[in-house]
């Protein structure tokens, strides 16, 4: 069976077309400027054909997925002969709110669930459901199926999802915590239970998702417990440009005195804050840390910011969960800082935790970064969310 991955964004769409039988990726791609001229980089992994990296005109996203299509299949760059070859879809979706625990088959229902909850992802949901409406127009009726970001994290209790304000708010707007970087944090975590060879029905473990955009995840029993994002992926620690958490009287405040309107002010908060907004330099943790290395103190203390936050909102996981096996690097900054993982894991000496500076030093593998005695073992795994989709993709349509 070959699953084809998208990932819709507003101008651009990611995929990745997977053989389950082998879990091979055959192809994978980016379709960028989509209405705004567009541009296709689309890379076989198989056979030695060479890579397309051109502009094309994607006027939507229908001719986007067409062009995909037709490089897929063609003989020049393609890795299967015909669509026919592609058994199913596996889309991202960003926001299922309490609707979907799991993943789904995508039918008239779904759709319209997904389009009941885009004012909880007005970024996203459009533009996955424009990559969805897209698949069918070129596709035809090729199953798909949707894998939400939110879904892991419909197991927290309502002590860690509630927010402390009146209670209808919940009731007849959905207010609550939802958490997002799902299918990331539940690839990892199963997959550290595998590296730990234990079951992860077992195993307390706290996955820290570390990009541009970051989350830490409580994992007790292979389910969420608590998750540091929030209604909206803007809280929690301090990101690339995203502020995390911050008091809400800021927000009064600031737009009393620079007459700020609400969107003007949420533009702040989500694409000039964060480590960007700290250092003035830089949302990329690389740049960051170079600037630190010249002596910019801003730059340090963005950074020292960022590695503070991890290791506190982990450590009251730690208290939530009433212990921890094992602590997770990954996404971004996770499994390629190592100075990152290295000052957030010097936070967690009171666990036992010892770095081995060797095996810290690698890159691009799944690997125990502790030493051997160390009494909580704290592991970098590479994310491979695409690959979730498309097993879940296999697992619902078979």
């Amino acid at each position: 069976m070959k699953i084809l991955v998208i990932n819709a964004g507003s101008s651009s769409l990611k995929y990745q077309l997977i053989d389950m039988e082998t879990e091979t990726v055959l192809a994978k791609g980016l379709c960028e400027r989509i209405g705004i001229g567009g541009h296709l980089k689309h890379s076989p992994l198989v056979g030695g054909k060479p890579v397309f990296n051109e502009d094309l005109p994607m006027p939507t996203h229908s001719e986007a997925i067409a062009a995909v299509i037709d490089k897929l299949t063609s003989a020049e760059y393609g890795v299967v002969s015909s669509m026919s070859e592609i058994d199913a879809v596996g889309h991202r979706v960003v926001h299922g709110g309490e609707k979907f625990a799991n993943s789904v088959r995508i039918d008239d229902d779904v759709m319209a669930a997904i389009e009941e909850c885009t004012p909880f992802a007005p970024l996203h949901n459009p533009a996955n459901i424009t990559g969805i409406n897209a698949c069918k127009a070129v596709m035809g009726d090729v199953p798909m199926v949707a894998v939400f970001d939110t879904a892991f994290h419909q197991t927290m209790p309502g002590k860690a999802y509630m927010y402390a304000i009146p209670y209808e708010y919940y009731q007849n707007d959905g207010i609550r915590r939802y958490g997002f970087h799902g299918t990331s944090h539940r690839y990892v975590s199963s997959r550290c239970a595998e590296l730990m060879g234990k079951p992860i029905e077992e195993l307390k473990l706290i996955s820290c998702h570390m990009g541009n955009g970051s989350s830490i995840c409580a994992i007790d029993g292979g389910k969420c417990v608590d998750t540091s994002m929030g209604f909206t992926p803007l809280v929690g620690l301090p990101m690339g440009t995203r502020c995390g958490d911050i008091d809400a009287g800021i927000i009064q405040f600031m737009m009393k005195k620079y007459g700020y309107s609400i969107d003007e002010m949420l533009n702040i908060l989500n694409k000039k804050s964060g480590v960007a907004g700290v250092s003035g330099v830089s949302s990329d943790f690389r740049d960051l840390s170079s600037a630190a290395d010249e002596g910019n103190e801003r730059a340090q203390l963005a950074l020292d910011m960022f590695h503070y936050w991890v290791a506190k909102v982990a450590g009251s996981y730690v208290a939530a969960m009433n212990g921890v096996d094992a602590i997770i690097y990954t996404a971004g900054v996770g499994e390629n800082s190592k100075e990152s993982r290295a000052a957030i894991s010097e936070y967690f000496g009171y666990l036992g935790v010892q770095i081995d500076p060797e095996a810290n030093a690698k890159r691009g593998e799944d690997i125990m970064i502790s030493t051997p005695d160390s009494k909580v073992k704290v592991f970098v795994i590479p994310t491979n969310e695409e690959l979730v989709i498309a097993r879940d993709t296999r697992d619902i349509i078979s």
